[in-house]
C-alpha cells in the first residue's frame, strides 16, 4: 500500500463509458504508465478517441467564485449536480470490471474502516478523465494561492498534463482515481491521501449513489484540527451527481495574529442500510 491515511479514528456520525485520455492532457509525454495489464506504456500512446465537450463546458459554467470563497472558508465547497443520475449509474456499473482497475483495496484489512475500493488504471474511462484534466485548472490558482500564504515554495502549472509531468518525473506514475463501494455498516475513517512526494492540495469526491433510495447514513466528513484549539467538524450533505471539492491534508486560515495552517482529514460515516458508491478524484499519481 503506497496510501497514507494518517490519523485514522472510527466514528459512526444504462450509459456507455468509454475509455480514453483526455484532449487536455493528450500532449507528448516521456513517463511510462502502467495499463491494466500491468505492461509498461508511454503516455504519449495515450491519445484520444472522444473529447466531451459537454463536461469541459459544464466545468466552466460552474460558479468559481463561490467554490473558491468556501474553500477557503471552511475546506470543502458542494458542487450540485455536477454529473447526471445516468452518468451516475454508467460510472457505478464499473465497478465490477475488474480489468479496468490497478488494484483492489478492502478496507478492513488495513485498519481503513470498512468497505472497499479500487484504483482505475490508465487509461482511465474518458469521463474520469476529463473530469481531471477539466477541473484541475480551475482548482491550481487556489492551491498556489494556499502555498503562498502559507509560505511554501511549490507553485502548480496551469494545466494537469504538466503537473502530472512532474509526478511521474518524480516516479509517481501510477493513477489515483477510484470508485469506492459501502455497504451496510461500512463507514471510512478519518484519514488523508497521500501518495508521494508531490501532493496537489486539493481532490474530488462525487456520490454516485442516491441517499434514502440506494442508502441511508453515509454522510461526508471533514475535520480540521486547529492550532491549540479543539478540532472542527464538517459535514457535507450531498445527493446523486454532487462534487464536494475539499483540501487534501491542509489549508491556511488567517488568524488575529497571522496566517497559521489547519490540517484536515475526511472519511465517511457509517452506512445504515443500502449500498453507496463514490468516485474520488485525486489529481497527483501514485508511486
Amino acid at each position: 500500500m503506497n496510501i497514507r491515511r494518517l490519523g485514522a479514528s472510527t466514528f459512526t456520525v444504462g450509459a456507455t463509458v468509454r475509455t480514453t485520455w483526455p484532449k487536455h492532457s493528450a500532449r507528448l509525454h516521456s513517463a511510462t504508465l502502467l495499463t491494466n495489464r500491468g505492461t509498461p506504456v508511454n503516455i504519449a500512446d495515450l491519445q484520444p478517441a472522444v473529447e466531451s465537450l459537454e463536461i469541459a463546458q459544464r466545468i466552466d459554467a460552474i460558479d468559481w467564485t463561490t467554490v473558491d470563497a468556501d474553500l477557503d472558508r471552511y475546506g470543502c465547497a458542494r458542487v450540485p449536480g455536477l454529473i447526471s443520475a445516468n452518468e451516475c449509474a454508467a460510472i457505478a456499473s464499473l465497478y465490477p470490471r475488474d480489468a479496468l482497475y490497478r488494484s483492489r483495496v478492502v478496507m478492513a484489512r488495513h485498519g481503513f474502516g470498512r468497505g472497499e475500493y479500487k484504483y482505475f488504471a490508465y487509461p482511465l474511462p474518458a469521463i474520469i478523465a476529463e473530469l481531471r484534466a477539466t477541473i484541475y485548472p480551475h482548482l491550481s490558482p487556489i492551491a498556489n494561492r494556499w502555498n503562498k500564504a502559507l509560505g511554501i515554495d511549490v507553485r502548480y502549472p496551469a494545466d494537469h498534463a504538466t503537473f502530472l509531468d512532474r509526478c511521474h518525473a518524480a516516479g509517481q506514475t501510477r493513477p489515483t482515481p477510484l470508485i469506492l463501494q459501502y455497504g451496510a455498516d461500512d463507514y471510512n475513517c478519518l484519514h488523508q491521501d497521500l501518495y508521494g512526494e508531490h501532493v496537489f492540495p486539493l481532490q474530488v469526491a462525487i456520490l454516485l449513489s442516491a441517499p434514502g433510495s440506494d442508502f441511508t447514513g453515509g454522510e461526508f466528513v471533514l475535520t480540521e484540527q486547529r492550532p491549540r484549539m479543539q478540532s472542527r467538524a464538517e459535514v457535507v450533505p450531498l445527493t446523486q451527481g454532487d462534487a464536494v471539492i475539499f483540501a487534501v491534508h491542509g489549508r491556511p486560515v488567517q488568524g488575529t495574529r497571522g496566517v497559521y495552517r489547519v490540517n484536515l482529514r475526511h472519511g465517511v460515516s457509517r452506512i445504515r442500510s443500502g449500498h453507496r458508491h463514490t468516485v474520488g478524484i485525486i489529481f497527483h499519481d501514485a508511486q
